[in-house]
């Protein structure tokens, strides 16, 4: 499972776990789907900036693995 800090490991179409500006004191995540890349850089320590499809910006803290059954 990646952290989202590593920008090639971010594709647009991909569902993420991404932390709002005003969630950053609380750790709130918000999952969404990747629709642009914001961060230009290859790696971010916290977390590479995206757009999702519902407009909402955030630095991913987690990327959600669409095709592996969820354990539990």
């Amino acid at each position: 499972m990646s952290d989202g800090t590593v920008r090639t490991q971010i594709k647009p179409g991909m569902t993420v776990l991404i932390v709002l500006k005003q969630d950053q004191p609380t750790g709130k995540l918000t999952k969404g789907v990747v629709k642009d890349i914001l961060t230009k850089s290859p790696t971010h320590p916290h977390g590479i900036k995206v757009r999702l499809e519902s407009g909402q910006v955030g630095r991913v803290k987690q990327i959600v693995a669409e095709s592996a059954p969820s354990a539990g």
